[in-house]
């Protein structure tokens, strides 16, 4: 008997942890279905969809690098916040027609959720990093009527990102080396602020080069928040903690997509809470 069932696709696509998320809320809740990984290249993206419209059991996929921005010209229609963020995630074929999604932007807000529901005088992000994942961030952080200062090598593009995804917001640019050297300034009193400092980039993950970041640029109160997941705790969030600081891992943007993504393959809301904590162990085994 068929199954339904939904996938990741990417290339490459091995290191993916999707497939371990999704199955282990499959298992929990006890449903029948399955959820895979497909390594598919630019090149068969095409051939893949139109396989996949026209199969019944198909639910649909998680789309994962570097076909966020590809897939677009090949589905029927955007959600309006993923047509913003001009990037897919997840693609779900509803009455016959391929419709995308993103899931990155709740699903990274989702750890910050409590402080976000609270009221604040004034509302900062330093977020390091202008590409293809900052664009989700950005628009999410927005949203959530935050100041944005947007960090990268290159501040024209910074700048550009800026005025497209958010054009009505007083957002600032600097460049990365900023935030590398010691600064002196003087923090204000933070009671009923909220300060973020996002890395978005890849740098810090394994095989890449590290954050330099220094310390003296986040002011009293911060949450720092990496979205890299290899390594899980890196160099940046051991500096944050060991400075006091409060730390989310890019576990909690991961397993936060991918519960909005779960609910529209599967029609089911996953197990949160404490099976989080399994699930975690799991993810790290």
């Amino acid at each position: 008997m068929n199954v339904p069932y939904a996938e990741v696709i990417g290339d490459p696509i091995v290191q993916s942890k999707s497939p371990v998320i999704h199955g282990f809320w499959l298992e929990k809740l006890g449903l029948e279905g399955r959820y895979d990984r497909a390594h598919v290249t630019a090149e068969g993206l095409a051939d893949y969809l139109a396989v996949r419209r026209a199969d019944p059991d198909w639910r649909g996929c998680n789309v994962t690098m570097p076909h966020k921005q590809a897939v677009i010209p090949l589905l029927d229609r955007l959600d309006p916040l993923a047509q913003r963020i001009g990037a897919v995630n997840t693609i779900v074929p509803e009455d016959g027609a391929l419709v995308g999604y993103n899931t990155d932007a709740p699903g990274f807000l989702e750890p910050l959720r409590d402080e976000l529901d609270r009221t604040h005088y004034f509302r900062m992000a330093r977020v390091l990093g202008t590409g293809g994942a900052a664009r989700a961030i950005i628009a999410a952080l927005a949203d959530e009527h935050m100041v944005i200062v947007l960090a990268g090598r290159n501040v024209d593009k910074a700048r550009g990102l800026l005025d497209e995804l958010d054009a009505e917001g007083e957002h600032h640019v600097a460049s990365l080396d900023h935030f590398a050297d010691a600064t002196d300034f003087a923090f204000d009193d933070r009671e009923g602020c909220f300060d973020l400092v996002v890395n978005a980039s890849s740098l810090g993950m394994t095989g890449q080069s590290p954050l330099v970041f220094d310390m003296s640029h986040a002011p009293p109160g911060s949450v720092f928040y990496d979205i890299v997941t290899s390594p899980l705790e890196t160099d940046f969030l051991k500096a944050a903690k060991a400075a006091g600081f409060r730390t989310v891992d890019g576990l909690s943007m991961l397993i936060g997509q991918a519960d909005h993504a779960f609910r529209r393959f599967f029609g089911a809301v996953p197990p949160r809470g404490e099976a989080d904590t399994e699930l975690r162990a799991r993810l790290l085994a």
